[in-house]
């Protein structure tokens, strides 16, 4: 069976808000006199200081078992959040870019370059726009999967993305305006608007899309049995960049 391997992206490749491996220097400012006895620490790096802000945009925490309406944040008490770095462990990937000018944002370009990403359109979930609303919202939020990345890119609203972790518990992925998530495939996941019922997203795929979803179960499906090989059955200490 063949594997799917997701290679280290750089800040050329795109995701301005990624990982980046600098050296840290400390320095510390000298003591003058009469002076009262601090030490000041700054750090610097051999370039420019990257500041990693997709948690203002993409959050994530476990859920806790209540059957209220779906759109509520469902946080476990106390709440349980989870980094992008840990969710990364799961597959999936994570970006902040600039949601008011998409249509120029050289970040997002080389994304789309760098993956492949060839077709693209927009999906506008609210009342207003989506017939049969409340009944589509209740079809997004059946557990399953797709034989295919699943990428969206939040260029206004809001929304949850669940996924399962490795002990089937669920992670609830709150992505707001500027967000943008790649779902790998084979991974369980749902969608849900939140209480705002409204998120337009730009959806990205590699050729011509495939939409289908396979509601839970499908374990027998290639797709399924690569996840759980890559990332279920991912030996201990493996690192995935969250902005792979």
């Amino acid at each position: 069976m063949w594997r799917r391997h997701f290679p280290r992206r750089t800040p050329a490749d795109g995701g301005r808000e990624g990982i980046y491996r600098v050296d840290l220097k400390t320095k510390r400012n000298h003591k003058k006199p009469n002076e009262e006895d601090e030490e000041e620490e700054e750090q610097t790096t051999m370039g420019e200081v990257v500041k990693d802000g997709r948690e203002e945009v993409i959050q994530a925490w476990y859920m806790d078992d209540s059957e209220e309406d779906q759109r509520l944040p469902h946080h476990k008490d106390p709440k349980e959040f989870l980094s992008l770095d840990k969710l990364a462990e799961l597959g999936v990937l994570s970006w902040r870019l600039d949601a008011d000018n998409y249509e120029t944002d050289e970040d997002l370009k080389k994304i789309r370059e760098s993956r492949g990403y060839s077709y693209m359109d927009f999906c506008e979930v609210c009342p207003e726009k989506l017939p049969n609303y409340e009944v589509k919202v209740k079809s997004f939020f059946e557990e399953h999967l797709h034989t295919d990345e699943e990428i969206r890119y939040c260029v206004a609203g809001s929304g949850y993305f669940d996924v399962r972790d490795r002990n089937e518990a669920w992670i609830r992925v709150w992505v707001k305006k500027g967000g943008m998530i790649v779902l790998p495939a084979g991974i369980y996941h749902r969608f849900t608007v939140d209480s705002d019922n409204y998120i337009k997203a730009m959806r990205l795929f590699v050729g011509e899309p495939v939409w289908t979803p396979y509601n839970r179960p499908h374990d027998h499906l290639p797709a399924r049995k690569e996840y759980i090989d890559n990332f279920v059955k991912v030996n201990e200490g493996g690192v995935i960049d969250a902005s792979a």
